[in-house]
């Protein structure tokens, strides 16, 4: 029975993993990396209060078999580009390469959609880097998610995200074919699907779409 490492667990995406993850039967234990406790208590749970910060000082990571980042924030929470850049790419590509010298199976990463480190885009090129760095670590599989405008509930109140929300699911219906891939997607169906993926023992690189995403986390 596999164990897992979780990165991110108060945020949207993060929150609905730990509940999967805890209540999935296949794996016997569940270390969340958080800066501080979570109000979640669990016979399969441990927390691991660390500094993000500092992970390049830990020298290590607790040993897991599949670990799940969904560590990230935006620019306007960030407050500069040196801050959002410390926490989508030194955050994730330090845990990448704890977990791999620990010899984690597999690596699954929450990224964006348009995801490029050639990108003339700043959120983008940054995203496409840490991709790009945690493709060529020491890992048997490396998953990468690619979801379109995440929804769900968050614990902090977001306005333009949500004016954001608001228009994409109205015109959600006319994004078809290629298009689909704008729709936006429910934070619960990222995590189902990560599981999926996940559980799924696939090896190599694979990079996953929103629609795709949506496709494998439909509930079944």
């Amino acid at each position: 029975m596999p164990s897992a490492l979780l990165a991110g667990a108060t945020g949207l995406v993060g929150g609905h993993l730990l509940r999967l993850l805890l209540e999935h039967p296949r794996y016997e234990r569940v270390t969340a990396l958080v800066r501080r406790g979570l109000p979640v208590s669990h016979r399969k749970l441990l927390q691991r209060e660390v500094s993000f910060d500092q992970l390049a000082e830990l020298g290590s990571v607790p040993r897991a078999d599949d670990v799940f980042c969904c560590l990230g924030t935006t620019m306007s929470k960030a407050g500069s580009r040196e801050a959002f850049r410390r926490v989508d790419y030194t955050y994730v590509v330090e845990l990448a390469r704890l977990a791999s010298e620990q010899h984690a199976r597999q690596f699954l990463l929450v990224s964006a959609l348009g995801a490029d480190p050639a990108s003339r885009v700043f959120y983008q090129r940054v995203k496409g880097e840490a991709e790009e760095a945690v493709r060529h670590l020491r890992f048997s599989a490396v998953h990468i998610f690619r979801p379109s405008l995440l929804v769900g509930r968050r614990n902090e109140f977001r306005p333009a995200e949500r004016v954001g929300i608001a228009v994409a699911r109205l015109i959600s219906p006319v994004l078809v074919g290629s298009l689909r891939r704008y729709r936006p997607i429910d934070a619960a169906t990222v995590a189902r699907a990560m599981i999926r993926v996940a559980l799924d023992g696939s090896r190599g690189v694979h990079v996953f779409g929103s629609d795709r995403i949506q496709e494998l986390g439909v509930e079944s």
